[in-house]
């Protein structure tokens, strides 16, 4: 039996602990594993939150800026037990919540000040725990984006963790473009600061661009035994330096990405998604479900400066509830440049499109939170145009809904490591458009299971994306044998953590 530790930030597996697709494979990938008989420990920080019901298990001490620190060590319940899997949180004052999704925090003034400041202390409790052996012998350490990266750095520079050279570790990508930077010297969120006793190796640390910085992202791709991006075609787009906006590859860290390459270190492997025990809903509760999470907003403290919008998209829902539209596109996102950046840019597109839309009757969903000058611009945009549907909150409820009764799947990523959005649209028949970049080339085929643009420039893309939209209207209304060859062939797609899986033993854990 093999023993592996998975390092993260987010966990689905427990309550309160996602943000994006990294929760998703941080409960899915362990689950795999232990459907094989090996067994998996997987921790994250507490957030000042997660612990609080869990199981005191031990204190953990350590030395960071010249003083003895001590974190706990809880494990919690999982919302789906499963044998050979235990559940970690490691608790620190410092290890605070964050304002997205209660687990990162957003410093517009200091980028990665507070992230760093709290992941430092985790990943310095966490080889703590390895170097006692809490987790008992281990083969495999698995760690996700740079908030875990800083274990390598410790196995690889601190007297006191060279025991833990012995275990195999894996590093994956699933965001390159956040590398978490910071200086080497001369403030608190310093790596000097925080490990004094420590020579730093500036070149085999430092950012390619920020040269008095580490680059956590870059010492995790430099220094791990195995890297991974969430998809083939990801791995290709990063070996590319971006020329943004039209192209997002490397992100400044191309060469590393290169060499770890040339080295056979790298790998592109498919994320998956989950074919069973899902969350059933029931058809024909979209516009019940939207009133239900506008109501269960408007309550909440946080949402009441939006209280009027709020109210305004219910107003809007109410119409349709009783005039069913015939046509529902949707989109369930982050609000950030990466999912939306076209529709910022360039908003005459978005309200070409919602035109085309109202000939056949139909409407845009998007379901999300994030940026306020995103969330601010959809707003606009739905006081503005009758059948744009702003949702702007989070409801399982609801996006269950949304991925069951949608028409077209709307996912116009400016790049996507992976995407799980447009499997599980697909796993309900749903045909995609998408942008075809990262992920989304491995996962939609123009005209057989979805629909797809691109284009040499932006100019290019924008034109496409507006003529595709056009196209799978037109497919729509006017020959739907082909519109129900395209549902069928996407609901059968199967991108399966089983078939994942025996990529990652053979590739990535050598077992």
């Amino acid at each position: 039996m093999n023993n592996f530790l998975f390092v993260a930030a987010e966990n689905d597996a427990i309550p309160n602990c996602k943000a994006g697709g990294m929760g998703d494979v941080v409960r899915d990938v362990p689950r795999e594993i232990a459907r094989r008989g090996d067994k998996v420990h997987v921790v994250v920080p507490a957030y000042s939150r997660l612990h609080k019901n869990g199981v005191f298990k031990t204190y953990l001490e350590f030395q960071l800026r010249g003083t003895t620190y001590r974190a706990e060590l809880y494990e919690v319940s999982p919302k789906k037990v499963i044998e050979n899997i235990t559940h970690y949180v490691i608790h620190h004052p410092e290890i605070e919540e964050g304002g997205i999704a209660h687990i990162y925090h957003d410093d517009p003034t200091e980028p990665f000040f507070n992230d760093f400041v709290k992941f430092m202390i985790f990943n310095t409790a966490v080889a703590e725990a390895m170097n006692v052996g809490v987790f008992g012998n281990l083969d495999i350490v698995h760690m996700h984006d740079w908030h875990s990266s800083a274990v390598l750095f410790l196995k690889t520079y601190h007297p006191n963790y060279k025991n833990l050279k012995k275990m195999r570790y894996v590093y994956s990508i699933h965001n390159l473009a956040i590398q978490g930077i910071r200086p080497f010297y001369n403030n608190y969120a310093s790596v000097h600061n925080w490990f004094p006793e420590i020579n730093l190796d500036h070149q085999a640390l430092m950012d390619p661009r920020y040269q008095d910085c580490i680059n956590l992202m870059a010492v995790g791709i430099r220094l791990a035994d195995a890297v991974h991006t969430v998809s083939p075609s990801y791995k290709e787009d990063v070996m590319i330096p971006s020329r943004k906006p039209e192209f997002i590859g490397g992100e400044s860290l191309e060469k590393d990405l290169q060499q770890a390459n040339n080295e056979g270190r790298l790998f592109g492997i498919l994320n998956a998604s989950n074919y069973e025990n899902i969350r059933e809903a029931e058809k024909g509760l979209l516009y019940r479900n939207t009133v239900k999470a506008l109501f269960r907003w408007l309550q909440d403290e946080s949402k009441k400066y939006k209280a009027d919008f709020l109210a305004h998209t219910g107003e809007k829902i109410m119409e349709y509830v009783g005039n069913r539209p015939k046509f529902i596109v949707s989109s369930v996102a982050r609000l950030t440049e990466q999912k939306f950046y076209f529709f910022m840019r360039s908003p005459e597109a978005l309200e070409t499109m919602l035109k085309r839309l109202e000939k056949v009757d139909g409407i845009f969903m998007v379901l999300g939170t994030g940026d306020p000058g995103y969330e601010e611009h959809f707003r606009n945009m739905s006081y503005k145009h009758k059948n744009f549907i702003f949702t702007n909150g989070q409801s399982e409820d609801l996006i269950d809904s949304m991925y069951l009764e949608t028409d077209l799947y709307f996912m116009p990523s400016l790049f996507e490591p992976c995407g799980i959005s447009q499997m599980l649209a697909m796993r309900n028949g749903n045909p995609c458009l998408v942008h075809h970049t990262g992920g989304l080339k491995d996962t939609v085929e123009h005209l057989k299971t979805g629909f797809a643009f691109d284009g040499k420039t932006y100019d290019e893309k924008i034109k496409n994306m507006v003529k595709v939209f056009d196209q799978a209207l037109d497919m729509w209304e006017n020959d739907q044998p082909k519109w129900k060859k395209i549902k069928a062939n996407a609901k059968k797609m199967r991108f399966t953590w089983k078939k994942s899986l025996d990529e990652y033993y053979k590739s990535l854990y050598l077992l």
